[in-house]
C-alpha cells in the first residue's frame, strides 16, 4: 500500500540570475512500513526534499500525497492539523520546549489538539524509549541522546502516517546514534512504522529498506536493498 507520493517536486529560491534550484522535479513513491534512508552531499536538496514532505516549507511546483491526501491543497490550519497527527518529525536539534518535561513535551501534539491523551501508548513509548523514571525530568536535566528520545516520542504519539527524520543523530556520539537509529528501526519493523531518514552515515543508511541518493536537486539513484 502506498503512503507516500510526491510528483514532480520543483522548489526554487530567489528569482531571476539569483535563483536558486534545489529541487529539480523529484518524483518518487514510498509504501507502507518502509523505511527510505535519503543520502547526498550538503546542498543536494535533501533537506529541502524532507522539508516539503513534511509540510513545513512550500514547492515551487509539484505535488505530495501522503495517505491519500493531497497536503498542499490544504489551507494553512488544516496543513498545521494534518501535520501534528500524520508526519512526524524528527530534527538533528530536538527542539524541545526547555520548560516543559519530557512527558509534556511528548504529548504536546495531542495537548495542542485539546485531546485526552491514550496513557497506555505513551506508558508504551516511555518504556520502549527508555525514558521510565525520568517523566518529570526537563530537558536541560537530560544528556544529548535521551532528549532525541523524548523527540521521537513526541514524533510517534500519534501514530502518524509517517516519520520524517533529518540527521537524527548528527549531534551524538557513536553509542547514542546507535541506540537511536536501532529505536527508529525498531517501530519500523515491529509497529510498520513508515521511516524516511536523512544522513551522511553510509552505515545507517545501508540498514535502511532503499536508499535515494540526491544529487544538484535530482535523484540519482533509487536503490531497493532489501525487500
Amino acid at each position: 500500500m502506498e503512503i507516500l507520493r510526491v510528483e514532480n517536486l520543483t522548489k526554487i529560491y530567489g528569482k531571476g540570475e539569483t535563483a536558486v534550484t534545489a529541487l529539480d522535479n523529484v518524483s518518487f513513491s514510498v509504501k507502507k512500513g518502509e523505511f527510505v534512508a535519503v543520502i547526498g552531499p550538503s546542498g543536494s536538496g535533501k533537506s529541502t526534499l524532507l522539508h516539503i514532505i513534511g509540510g513545513v516549507d512550500t514547492p515551487t511546483s509539484g505535488k505530495v500525497y501522503i495517505d491519500g491526501t493531497d497536503i498542499y491543497k490544504l489551507n494553512e490550519s488544516q496543513l498545521a492539523i494534518f501535520r501534528r497527527r500524520q508526519i512526524g518529525l524528527i530534527y538533528q536539534f530536538y527542539n524541545l520546549i526547555p520548560i516543559l518535561n519530557v512527558e509534556e513535551n511528548m504529548t504536546l501534539p495531542i495537548l495542542l489538539d485539546g485531546r485526552t491523551v491514550d496513557k497506555k501508548h505513551l506508558n508504551e513509548l516511555i518504556e520502549t524509549l527508555g525514558l521510565k523514571g525520568r517523566q518529570k525530568h526537563l530537558p536541560n536535566q537530560l544528556s544529548g541522546g535521551q532528549q532525541q528520545r523524548v523527540s521521537i516520542g513526541r514524533a510517534l504519539i500519534y501514530n502518524p502516517a509517517i516519520v520524517l527524520a533529518d540527521e537524527p543523530t548528527g549531534n551524538l556520539d557513536s553509542k547514542n546514534s546507535e541506540e537511536i537509529v536501532n529505536l527508529l528501526k525498531l517501530y519500523n519493523q515491529i509497529y510498520n512504522q513508515t521511516l524516511i531518514l536523512i544522513t551522511h552515515d553510509e552505515r545507517i543508511a545501508l540498514q535502511a529498506d532503499r536508499i535515494i541518493s540526491i544529487e544538484d536537486g535530482k535523484i540519482a539513484k533509487d536503490e531497493v536493498i532489501r525487500q
